[in-house]
């Protein structure tokens, strides 16, 4: 599955973005999509994480009430919705695909280009 991020942007402390990601291919919904991100000088960490169905997500405690993923089956397309943004929010965000059924373990197989998010305070 290739897939490509798009949505970052900059945007002013408390305000919101909304990122998407799209898949290419028929098996989308053989796929768990997570979103992960990359801080300057840090190492890329988990942000969210979505079922194949759509029926269950998980996210990291430092988004958790202000991030929600989404996925549109039909569009095969995973979403985040970022509200209440925070100057340390402020990284290159991820989309990515694997076929293991965990969201919170597992190795993710594919990868999209990343998209950059700025939140100015």
């Amino acid at each position: 599955v290739q897939l490509q991020a798009s949505g970052g942007g900059l945007v002013q402390a408390g305000g919101s973005l909304r990122l998407s990601c799209s898949a290419s291919g028929r098996t989308f919904t053989t796929y768990v999509m997570g979103w992960f991100r990359q801080a300057p000088g840090k190492e890329r960490e988990f942000v969210a994480a979505i079922s194949r169905s759509g029926g269950g997500s998980y996210y990291a405690d430092s988004v958790k009430g202000r991030f929600t993923i989404a996925r549109d089956n039909a569009k095969n397309t995973v979403y985040l919705q970022m509200n209440t943004l925070k100057p340390e929010d402020t990284a290159v965000y991820y989309c990515a695909a694997k076929t293991s059924l965990s969201l919170t373990s597992g190795t993710y197989n594919y990868w999209g280009q990343g998209t950059q998010v700025t939140v100015s305070s």
